[in-house]
């Protein structure tokens, strides 16, 4: 219990820590970790497990949201494919000249392992990415499902990887994996049945752990591949946005296992961090390679500069093909240590730039020549509200409701501004006029700018942050309507106001405040 107390603290303080210096939590665990490992703590039973278990739900998390068919579009198998040879590259040469500089750690190392540094070297992290998009509400937008879709390509190129260097193919009875495609419409009719409390949750945690990663661990298949694919499976189901929600909180707590093991990787030397902070240089290049990769494909360059800088970072599959390529004989053992300092540092890198990764993907956009709009992505192209009264960003259930409240009780004419394709298409089928667009977008704003006519804008989406931008890029826009918002929590209330929002509810007191109207108007019908 004491040695669980120890690593438990460690997180809280190095999470605290972190968010009082305006970082995502991750970070903190992450130099936790480095600490612990540092000063010697004994070793915690079961952490590893705990880390590998929170990785497979968070790849139960992204099945849940992908649309497999989206992996075989060229904006994500090609730039995937090419990138990881320019990435790979890209590493040779580099650490070939940290080499040739006289680097001890380098001398002698042969072409083939800096080749594997390289490979290791050329994947970006799906945990990191995955929790930056979920902060911004945007793993429904068009960048973030490019970007999920490179890593999901990725993480099956490692796996093959895995299966290749450990000399252990998948057992025959893989084969019968087959069978969890039809057994998967069992399990979606048996989840009709259940309902939404505490036994929905328990139903996602036995068909991502058990069905999904004990099953493929079974068989010889990598269990985080089970798990994804279990996802898939299951996400056609209506309630599949909502499992996701509820898995969420056991899903981030077990992640902090997964960044507290990332820095009990030995300790390091000075020779081991110079090397890792090298490897940092690379990461612009990185990002330039996906961005221009991207702008190829015929993608707007916010949405290219978008994607590029939410993957440039470092994997913690990274860390598995160095411990692997330790274990065979490919690698020496220091480089276990060197990738995953290097891995560490890009998320500390990595979360600094994104947390202005809206604003500077919009400045970047100007190195880049602008495309002609008929030419480009057609998920990509800009839209335009047409005049309307009232716009209301973020459909989901307060905004869907508002919605409809504008256009029924006020004769307001509304449009909805949503990114999520799914929930477009499902609004729309109701008869609400949706235009599927990024609320954070400039471009989208001067469109809105140039209608003239939008008397108010209700800023409805889940997350606090999104909401902010949006406000911003309203003002940026020289929109002159007014501002409605809504807020869960005090503190986010203030800051939207002070930002020039117009009138901001409060979430659960603006629900409170229905509620008593509700219940009055049956207490009155009742006399």
């Amino acid at each position: 219990m004491e040695v669980f107390a120890l690593y438990l603290g460690a997180a809280v303080v190095g999470g605290t820590l972190a968010v009082l210096l305006r970082l995502p939590p991750l970070v903190g665990f992450l130099a936790a970790g480095f600490a612990l490992g540092a000063f010697g703590a004994p070793e915690l039973a079961g952490l590893e497990t705990l880390a590998d278990l929170g990785v497979a739900l968070l790849l139960f998390g992204i099945g849940l949201k992908l649309d497999v068919r989206s992996l075989v579009r060229r904006e994500i198998l090609l730039t995937t494919g090419v990138h990881m040879v320019l990435s790979a590259a890209l590493a040779v040469g580099f650490l070939g000249l940290l080499a040739v500089a006289g680097l001890v750690l380098l001398a002698g190392e042969s072409f083939g392992s800096l080749a594997l540094v390289g490979f290791a070297l050329s994947f970006s992290s799906t945990v990191f990415v995955v929790k930056v998009l979920d902060e911004r509400s945007d793993a429904t937008s068009l960048y973030g499902r490019i970007a999920v879709g490179v890593l999901v390509v990725q993480d099956l190129a490692a796996v093959a990887f895995l299966m290749v260097a450990r000399g252990e193919p998948p057992s025959p009875w893989a084969l019968a994996l087959v069978a969890l495609v039809p057994g998967a419409w069992v399990l979606r009719r048996v989840w009709d049945r259940i309902g939404h409390g505490e036994l929905q949750a328990l139903f996602g945690v036995v068909s991502a752990l058990v069905l999904g990663y004990w099953l493929f661990e079974l068989v010889g298949v990598a269990g985080d591949v089970g798990a994804l694919v279990m996802g898939v499976l299951l996400a056609p189901h209506a309630r599949s946005g909502d499992l996701s929600h509820s898995l969420l909180t056991l899903k981030d707590l077990l992640l902090v296992a997964f960044f507290l093991q990332i820095g009990m990787h030995g300790t390091p030397g000075l020779d081991h961090v110079l090397v890792a902070l090298l490897l940092l240089l690379m990461l612009p290049l990185q990002v330039a390679f996906y961005t221009l990769l991207l702008w190829l494909m015929r993608l707007r360059r916010r949405t290219s500069f978008l994607t590029g800088l939410v993957l440039g970072n470092y994997s913690e599959f990274g860390i598995i093909v160095a411990v692997v390529g330790a274990q065979t004989g490919l690698l020496d053992e220091e480089w276990v240590t060197v990738v995953a300092l290097a891995v560490a540092a890009s998320f500390l890198a990595s979360a600094a730039v994104n947390r202005r990764g809206v604003e500077l993907a919009s400045w970047l956009s100007r190195i880049l020549p602008a495309r002609d709009a008929s030419r480009l992505h057609p998920d990509d192209r800009i839209v335009d509200i047409g005049r309307v009264d009232a716009i209301v960003l973020g459909l989901g259930r307060v905004g869907s409701t508002t919605y409809e409240r504008l256009r029924d009780e006020y004769g307001l004419s509304v449009v909805g501004v949503e990114h999520d394709q799914t929930r477009v298409a499902g609004l729309e089928e109701r008869g609400f006029h949706v235009v599927r667009a990024d609320a954070t977008d400039v471009e989208f704003w001067a469109r809105v700018r140039r209608a003239g006519h939008v008397r108010v804008a209700v800023l409805a989406m889940p997350f606090h942050r999104a909401n902010l931008i949006a406000l911003a890029r309203l003002q940026a826009a020289g929109f002159e309507g007014r501002v409605a918002a809504i807020a869960r929590y005090d503190d986010d209330v203030e800051e939207l106001r002070r930002h020039g929002a117009d009138a901001v509810f409060h979430l659960y007191g603006a629900a409170g405040a229905e509620l008593a109207d509700q219940a009055a108007e049956v207490l009155m019908a009742g006399r």
